[in-house]
């Protein structure tokens, strides 16, 4: 197998570690194509091509981490991760752990650790790699690597998030939920939402946004119900589509650019947290991106004109 072959048949599970190591699917490209360039240029084969591309795949998405945090620091407004609608990477022997964490619950919880906790909590809970391929990954030695995964492990079951177990028991409830979203139907989204739902949304500056989080099940409901028919007065439409592993959907202009997306996180058959990304720079991996400025002109309109 020709190196271009052994590096092609291990994208996905690089990109994998990539993107929850980093939250950002551009991020992750970038590492994966900076590992490829390292292996090219590497004049040795390694014993493992695996455990070699892991390890440099995560030294280099430690660095770029290391950097972001200061930019996510100065971020405008809440930060959520880059919305995947799919993970490359298979493991049928891991899919619970692999599916809940890319979740954005997950994925948030994961920043509050720092780059080498996250890089071990990575390597070592969702992908079972060994201690000494994760004390190579992150130039520490093993018993190092297994007091950063006592401190991650203690971070992540303080917040650790919940998930409704049943697929099909959330995509129904999704369907009730956008159901009623695309007919304005307060008492309907009120039926389906947690007492303590909360509902926040990314435009990193760049988008109209949330002022702040709204919290409970009847502003939330009254928030839905009164902006999604302006929306579809603007010919805004949406499509229900699976985020980060769980229900959600993508919304689109009339031109069929990608305005935003909505992403639901369900709990004892209630959706608890609902998340929004429109900041554009955080959608282009999507396809082409709408002018949310324009839209919320043509909504402001729309919201003075009678129908």
């Amino acid at each position: 197998m020709s190196k271009v072959e052994e590096f092609e048949d291990l994208r996905p599970l690089l990109f994998s570690i990539a993107y929850r190591i980093l939250g950002s699917v551009g991020e992750a490209e970038d590492a994966v194509q900076e590992t490829w360039l390292r292996y090219d240029a590497s004049p040795t084969r390694p014993t493992s091509v695996k455990a070699f591309l892991s390890a440099t795949v995560t030294r280099v998405a430690i660095d770029v981490l290391r950097s972001a945090r200061v930019r996510r620091e100065e971020y405008v407004g809440p930060w959520f991760p880059e919305p995947l609608l799919s993970d490359p990477y298979e493991d049928p022997a891991r899919a619970a752990e692999l599916a809940d964490s890319v979740s954005m619950a997950a994925l948030l919880l994961l920043e509050r650790l720092s780059p080498l906790e996250r890089s071990v909590f990575v390597l070592r809970e969702v992908f079972a790699f060994g201690f000494d391929e994760i004390a190579v990954a992150v130039g520490r030695t093993e018993a190092a690597c297994r007091q950063l995964l006592v401190r991650a492990r203690r971070h992540m079951q303080a917040g650790r998030p919940r998930f409704d177990a049943d697929r099909q028991e959330r995509q129904e409830l999704a369907t009730r939920f956008f159901d009623a979203l695309r007919e304005g139907d307060v008492d309907g989204l009120r039926k389906l939402l947690a007492a303590d739902v909360s509902m926040a949304g990314d435009g990193g500056g760049k988008a109209p946004q949330l002022a702040r989080s709204v919290i409970g099940a009847e502003n939330v409901a009254r928030l839905l119900a009164s902006v999604f028919p302006l929306l579809a007065r603007v010919d805004v439409t949406f499509e229900q589509h699976e985020i980060n592993g769980r229900p959600g959907a993508i919304f689109r202009d009339r031109d069929g650019r990608v305005l935003h997306i909505i992403a639901l996180d369900m709990l004892e058959g209630r959706i608890q947290t609902i998340r929004s990304v429109i900041n554009p720079d955080k959608l282009g991996h999507l396809g082409p991106v709408a002018d949310a400025w324009a839209v919320d002109r043509e909504v402001k309109r729309a919201r003075r004109r009678p129908e």
